[in-house]
C-alpha cells in the first residue's frame, strides 16, 4: 500500500504582533476581557500577502524535506483569504517555490481547510496520481477584520504553515480522516461584503466577520468530538494510543472542551492560541510545526487533529508521524524587513472602520 508520509514542515509567522493591551487602544476592550473569554494574549499582523506567507512556509518545508520545488507534483493551498481569486493564489506559490509544471489549486474550507487539503493530497498520492505534494495553509485574516467590532477584532491573526507529503511504503502520514459540513445553520459564521453575490455598483463598508459565539461553541465541540470518535473507531485507536492532540486554535474553551471529551492530559495537547489568535486554516499547520519544534511530537507519534469552520465545515484526522523530527536542511528565506509595529500596520484600517461604523 502507498502512504503519504510527512517529510517536511515549515511555518511563516509575521514578526509584527498586537497585544491585548495594544488592541484596546483601537477598540473598546481590555486584556482581561479577551484572555478570559478566548485565551488569546496576542496576534500577528502580516505586512506581506497571503501568497508570500504561503511561499515562506513552503520553502521552509521543502528545505526540511531535503527536496527542491521542481520535484513537487502538486501545490495545494488552503485559504479563505487568497491574494487573488483569478488566477488562483496557489499558482503564484507554485511559481515562487520553483515547482515548475506542478498542479496548483486553492481550496476554501475556512478553518478546516488544512485538514481538507491534507486529505485531498493524500488521496492523490495513494491513488498513484502524484508522488510529492506541498500542502500549505496561509491566511491574512486581519484583512477582513472590522476594527470597530470588538467581538471579531480581537480574535484573528495572520500566518501560514506547510507540510511536504511524499509517497512511501512506510505506514505514516494521514491514516484516517472524517470531513463534513453542517449547513443547517450556515449563516452563524460568515463574512459579508465579499464575493459575487454583492452589488458591485454600490459602495460597501468594511468586511464584517459575523458569528454567533454560543451556537458555534456548541456545534464545534459536538462536531469535532463526533468526528474524532469516528476516526478513532475506524482506525481501531484507543484513547491511550493518542500521543498528541492538535486542535484548531479558535478558542481556548473549545480546545479544553475537546480535550475533556477525549480525556487527554494537558501534556499531550498543543496550544498556541495565546500567541497567534485564530489564523483560520493555518492554525493546525502552524501548531503542527511548533509541536515538532518543541518536542511534543516524537518519532512514530499518533496525532489526532480536529477543526471546525465557516460553512459549517468540520474535520478530524489521525496522523501517524514518521521516524524523523529534525529537518534535513534549513532555509534562510524569510520576511522582508519592515519597521512598522503591528499597531501601526492596522492604524489606517482601524480609523476607516470607525468612520463607517
Amino acid at each position: 500500500m502507498i502512504y503519504a508520509k510527512i517529510t517536511g514542515w515549515g511555518k511563516a509567522v509575521p514578526p509584527a504582533a498586537i497585544s491585548n493591551d495594544e488592541i484596546s487602544t483601537i477598540v473598546d476592550t481590555n486584556d482581561e476581557w479577551i484572555a478570559t473569554r478566548t485565551g488569546i494574549r496576542s496576534r500577528r499582523v502580516s505586512h506581506v500577502s497571503t501568497a508570500e506567507l504561503a511561499t515562506i512556509a513552503s520553502k521552509h518545508a521543502l528545505a526540511c524535506a531535503g527536496i527542491e520545488g521542481k520535484e513537487v507534483d502538486l501545490v495545494l493551498l488552503a485559504t479563505c483569504t487568497p491574494s487573488t481569486m483569478v488566477a488562483n493564489t496557489a499558482s503564484l506559490v507554485q511559481k515562487n517555490i520553483g515547482a515548475t509544471g506542478a498542479a496548483a489549486c486553492d481550496t476554501n474550507a475556512a478553518c478546516s481547510g488544512f485538514l481538507y487539503a491534507l486529505q485531498n493530497a493524500t488521496a492523490q498520492i495513494q491513488a498513484g496520481m502524484i508522488k510529492r505534494a506541498v500542502v500549505v495553509a496561509a491566511e491574512r485574516m486581519t484583512w477582513y477584520v472590522n476594527w470597530a467590532k470588538r467581538d471579531s477584532a480581537v480574535l484573528f491573526g495572520d500566518g501560514a504553515g506547510a507540510v511536504v507529503l511524499e509517497a512511501s511504503s512506510e505506514p505514516s502520514g494521514l491514516m484516517g480522516t472524517k470531513t463534513g459540513c453542517d449547513t443547517e445553520d450556515r449563516d452563524i459564521l460568515h463574512i459579508t461584503n465579499y464575493g459575487s453575490d454583492i452589488d458591485k455598483y454600490k459602495p460597501v463598508g468594511p468586511s464584517e466577520l459575523l458569528f454567533e459565539g454560543r451556537e458555534i461553541f456548541k456545534r464545534a465541540v459536538t462536531g469535532m468530538s463526533i468526528a474524532c470518535d469516528d476516526v478513532m473507531q475506524k482506525a481501531q485507536l484507543e484513547l491511550d494510543d493518542i500521543d498528541v492532540l492538535i486542535p484548531h486554535q479558535a478558542n481556548l474553551r473549545i480546545i479544553q472542551a475537546i480535550q475533556k471529551k477525549l480525556d487527554i492530559s494537558d501534556d499531550k495537547v498543543m496550544v498556541n492560541i495565546d500567541q497567534y489568535g485564530n489564523t483560520s486554516a493555518a492554525t493546525i499547520a502552524i501548531a503542527l510545526c511548533e509541536a515538532v519544534e518543541q518536542g511534543l511530537i516524537k518519532p512514530n507519534a499518533n496525532i489526532m487533529s480536529a477543526a471546525f469552520g465557516a460553512g459549517l465545515t468540520w474535520a478530524a484526522s489521525y496522523i501517524r508521524w514518521g521516524d524523523r523530527t529534525t529537518p534535513i536542511n534549513t532555509s534562510d528565506y524569510t520576511f522582508p524587513a519592515y519597521e512598522k509595529s503591528g499597531l501601526e500596520l492596522v492604524k489606517d484600517a482601524a480609523l476607516a472602520c470607525k468612520k463607517t461604523d
